[in-house]
This record gives C-alpha cells, sequence and structure tokens, in this order.
C-alpha cells in the first residue's frame, strides 16, 4: 500500500479527538468510582454523566431529564421503537417507518411484526425521499408511531424531518427519528422539529465507540430498556459506561461549536468530488439528493463495476472507502438503500461511498480523483459487458 493513506469512511466511524481522549482518560484512572455509590469518588462519577447529559441536551435543544445514554445508536432505536410499542398497544399496533431506514430500525420492525403489530414501509424516490403528504397519508386510527431517519447512512438524503414531526404531532402519535448520521452534522431542535424520540451514536462525531443516547421528550409512554438497577432514573439498568459518557459529552460539545466552519469545508470537498467525477467519469449516478444531503456524503454507482473491487483497488492505493453501510459490509446482496431508489441489482452492486471528515483536504480528492479515474477504466476493461453497452450509451 505505501505510506500514503487516506480516510473516506466517516460514515462508518470516526477518529476519537484528542480532546475527547484528555477529558475520558481521567475516568479510567483516579475518577474510577461507581456512579452510584455516595462517596465523594462515586459523586465526583455522577457530577460527571450530568454534565454530559446537560452537554447533550443543549446539542439538541432538550432539557438533561429528556437525555438517557445508551450502548449505542443501535440500542437506542431499538429501545425507541420496542419501549413505545410495547408501551401503547393498547391504543394500536401500527408503525409508519420507510423502506430505506438503517437495519437497527427495519429489523427491530420486523421483529414486532412477528409479535402481532402492522408496520408501513413507506417507498422513498429516486434520490431516497419520503414526503410528508406519503406520512400523513399512511396514518391510521391504530397507529402510534413514525419512525423516519434524519439522513441516510448510505447516500446522505435528508428527510423533511421537521414537516413530518409537525403532521406526527397534529395527529398525536409519537414520532421518533434515527439521527445517527445527522448529529453532529446538522443543525438539530427537537422542539422546533416536534421530534418525540430521537437516537445518537458517539462514535459518528469524534466521539468514542460504545456509547449513544436517546432523546424521549418528557411525558412520552415507553417501557424501560433494561432491569435491574435504579440507573437511568430506572428506565436503562446497568452500570454507567463513566469515561464514554464523558467523552460524548465533550465531543458533541466541540461538535455544535464548530458545526459552521465544518459544513463549510465539507461542503465545498462534497461539491467539488461530486463535480469532478461527474466531468471526468461516464456511465455513472449519483445516488441520493444532489442538494438535500448531509454535507460530507458522496455515493456513486459505476456501471459495468463491482464496488468490492473497486474498493479493493482503492485500498491498494491507501484510500479507505465504502460501498455503503459498514453494518451490511459482510453481506453479498446489495445495499436495500440502493434498490429502494430504483436501482438495478447490477448497478447497485456498483456503488462507491465517500465520506468527508474534518481532516480531508482539497489535496486528499485530488488524489483521489487521480486514483479513481484509472482504476474505474481498468475494472470496465475486465468486463465483458462494457464494450458492447457503452456503445448503446452514447
Amino acid at each position: 500500500m505505501g505510506d500514503k493513506f487516506i480516510y473516506f469512511d466517516h460514515a462508518a466511524t470516526t477518529a476519537t479527538r484528542k480532546e475527547v481522549v484528555e477529558a475520558m482518560l481521567p475516568y479510567f484512572t483516579e475518577k474510577f468510582g461507581n456512579p452510584s455509590s455516595i462517596y465523594t469518588l462515586g459523586r465526583e462519577s455522577k457530577k460527571a454523566i450530568e454534565e454530559s447529559r446537560d452537554k447533550v441536551a443543549k446539542a439538541l435543544g432538550a432539557t438533561s431529564k429528556e437525555i438517557f445514554f445508551t450502548g449505542s445508536g443501535t440500542e437506542a432505536d431499538n429501545w425507541a421503537v420496542k419501549g413505545v410499542a410495547y408501551a401503547n398497544r393498547q391504543k394500536g399496533k401500527h408503525i409508519i417507518t420507510t423502506s430505506i431506514e438503517h437495519h437497527a430500525i427495519l429489523h427491530t420492525c420486523q421483529y414486532l411484526e412477528s409479535d402481532g403489530f402492522e408496520v408501513t414501509y413507506l417507498p422513498v424516490d429516486e434520490n431516497g425521499l419520503v414526503t410528508p403528504e406519503q406520512v400523513e397519508k399512511a396514518i391510521r386510527p391504530d397507529t402510534i408511531l413514525i419512525s423516519i431517519m434524519f439522513a441516510n447512512n448510505e447516500i446522505g438524503t435528508i428527510q423533511p424531518i421537521a414537516e413530518i414531526g409537525k403532521i406526527a404531532k397534529t395527529h398525536k402519535i409519537y414520532f421518533h427519528t434515527d439521527a445517527v448520521q445527522a448529529v453532529g452534522n446538522v443543525p438539530i431542535n427537537v422542539e422546533e422539529m416536534n421530534i418525540d424520540l430521537l437516537s445518537l451514536s458517539g462514535h459518528k462525531f469524534y466521539g468514542p465507540k460504545g456509547i449513544g443516547a436517546l432523546y424521549v421528550r418528557k411525558g412520552t409512554k415507553m417501557i424501560s430498556f433494561m432491569h435491574g438497577g435504579a440507573q437511568e432514573r430506572g428506565r436503562r439498568a446497568s452500570t454507567e459506561n463513566v469515561a464514554a459518557i464523558v467523552g460524548l459529552g465533550k465531543a458533541i460539545e466541540i461538535a455544535t461549536e464548530k458545526m459552521d466552519e465544518y459544513n463549510k469545508k465539507l461542503l465545498a470537498l462534497r461539491d467539488r468530488t461530486i463535480e469532478e467525477i461527474q466531468k471526468k467519469i461516464p456511465f455513472i449516478k449519483l445516488n441520493g439528493d444532489r442538494y438535500k444531503r448531509l454535507p460530507g456524503n458522496v455515493n456513486f454507482s459505476f456501471n459495468f463495476i463491482e464496488g468490492e473491487s473497486l474498493l479493493l483497488m482503492l485500498d491498494m492505493k491507501g484510500i479507505a472507502a465504502s460501498s455503503g453501510s459498514a453494518c451490511t459490509s459482510g453481506s453479498l446482496d446489495p445495499s436495500h438503500v440502493l434498490l429502494a431508489i430504483g436501482l438495478p441489482h447490477e448497478i447497485a452492486h456498483g456503488s462507491l461511498r465517500i465520506t468527508f471528515g474534518e481532516e480531508n483536504t482539497q489535496e486528499d480528492v485530488d488524489y483521489l480523483l487521480e486514483a479513481l479515474v484509472p482504476i474505474v477504466e481498468r475494472l470496465r476493461e475486465m468486463s465483458p459487458l462494457y464494450e458492447k453497452d457503452k456503445c448503446s450509451c452514447k
């Protein structure tokens, strides 16, 4: 591979900021007390947790008592959907979501279907968007929850969350959003957007792995996630991961403060990459909405190419990218998101996702383009369909 290494997979995970690690370190060593203990060492840990809770709440426009720490974004998704479903099943058993949700939502909904619930999976358009009108039309008298992701992890499309939240509020239905990709990348205010539940994950915005949070609007009827102790106000038993919680709080504080500057940089990298790829490589398709997308997300499908081969050859050049969600990288099936936006199997298999972060530069984009163009040409030359189809495409 050589000495060159450029990381373009920030949607999968980010490095933990130096400042975040420094904030966490004392809670592994001298400040190791159990937060449930009443002596000074324990109270110090408890205080640190509550300070982080305040930081998360401030970033979302929520109150501290509405923030619950979890082990991941996946756990937060599971808790939100199952928690509301089981607590409100006497009122109804119908849930509305979309066909492009993360598997943490889709598989949870499928599980609930096996237990008697009914789920409507709304289709999306070719850009991955669902309309507020679609959501309202799907509402039934027994609908108890609407769960629509804030921004898609593969194609970056941002949904009309505030409009959907207003509809949910009008119909008095709980509204959850999986905001794992959005928090730290776009401004979010749960009050203004009428969001009742929101999931997030620390490692998507330069915090540690293994820590997430669930915002739950005060008064939301839902069951507890784990039973055993009184942690998280009795809703999620388990000794708290103090160091990770401190890291999450520090990371979201920095991400909120730097968001405007960060987004300006990522937008410049994103837009130039899209324009240059479109200019230099034929027979491609940009996946996701051109403008209603995350600042750092680029996703293309390349005709006549296998995405896995493309990733391996980029890796040999020291470029780390992906073909979609890291959670499904072991699957041979094409992305359910790309199929949902109308791509045929053979095109969906040839996708490349580039997601930028704060360390990326315009020079990194130059290097990517220098590597990508000849790699695509080489792979297409090995495809028996390329010569035949490129003539008919002209």
